[in-house]
């Protein structure tokens, strides 16, 4: 898969296969369209893209409103980069941008730059200035600058449509095993792992303190969870707490990691963190020794939960 920074450094002779979208999560409602983008481009011989906006256009154009996405930019590409796409365009979104018509946006930016063949879009998919453009219109389109339009319905699980909306409220209120079956894959944190105060050292559950810098990435619903990370192509297991820290008088949120069995420095490591299992709710206990108790019994429970399910 070839990334490319922005639509105005596509260029392609061969027609192409287009699909375009935020994909925020990748999730398994996106992995159908994406698969089938990738399938159908190869079997008439043409190239996939995928066009997706960086910002989201919610943080340009409703600046004050609080944004939670469920993968980085980052995250997203590299999800991306494994579902056999042949280029993945990933546009700067700006205001100018989005007062483009949804003419504008076929004429120039599919027929002319992206050489477009087909496009696949998700079920209810709208683009252009407010939002304007909808199936009608791309079909109408289509027949005006001679490409294909497929609209694809909406991907069910159990009867319950896949959205990322879903997705975030499934991981606000601590509900990871929906939140995991929607992605398809397990959740997880990325972040640089900084200096803490060392109170797990001294209570004997050392933690990796992890800093994420991206404040739009959603943080989870606070409490206790089973992890999982790879660290020098090792996998490694632990616990992870998500909270204030009451019991210590905290007044700021953490992300803490106990990993089982391991004994590293990984101060200033990136690390990724992969959420399994929702174990309990943040407490705050009366003393340090009922915390210590506590976390004794979690890392039991995560170590069997570990052992009878991964």
């Amino acid at each position: 898969m070839i990334t490319i920074p922005n639509i105005s450094n596509f260029s392609s002779q061969e027609k192409t296969f287009v699909t375009i979208g935020t994909f925020d999560g990748v999730h398994f409602g996106h992995q159908k369209i994406i698969q089938k983008l990738v399938f159908e481009a190869k079997e008439a011989g043409k190239k996939s893209v995928l066009l997706t906006f960086f910002p989201h256009p919610r943080m340009v154009l409703q600046k004050n409103a609080k944004i939670e996405l469920i993968n980085t930019i980052e995250e997203r590409a590299n999800f991306l980069e494994k579902t056999g796409l042949d280029y993945l365009i990933i546009h700067p979104f700006s205001k100018e941008f989005s007062r483009m018509t949804a003419l504008e946006f076929v004429r120039d930016v599919l027929v002319n730059q992206l050489n477009i063949s087909k496009l696949i879009i998700g079920y209810d998919h709208h683009f252009g200035k407010n939002r304007e453009g909808n199936l009608e219109q791309l079909t109408e389109y289509s027949h005006l600058y001679d490409f294909k339009v497929e609209e694809i319905p909406a991907q069910d699980i159990d009867d319950v449509s896949v959205s990322s909306t879903k997705v975030r409220h499934a991981l606000a209120s601590g509900d990871l095993k929906t939140a995991n079956n929607y992605l398809g894959y397990n959740f997880m944190l990325n972040g640089t792992v900084v200096n803490g105060k060392q109170l797990g050292d001294k209570i004997g559950f050392p933690t990796a303190n992890i800093d994420v810098k991206e404040s739009y990435k959603l943080i989870p619903k606070t409490g206790v969870y089973v992890v999982k990370s790879t660290i020098d192509n090792k996998t490694v297991f632990g616990m992870m707490n998500i909270g204030n820290r009451p019991t210590v008088n905290g007044n700021h949120q953490t992300i803490e990691v106990h990993f089982f069995d391991f004994n590293q420095n990984l101060y200033d490591k990136n690390l990724t963190v992969e959420l399994i299992y929702f174990l309990r709710d943040e407490e705050k206990f009366d003393s340090l020794e009922t915390l210590i108790l506590q976390l004794k019994r979690d890392e039991k429970t995560s170590r069997d939960y570990i052992k009878d399910n991964l």
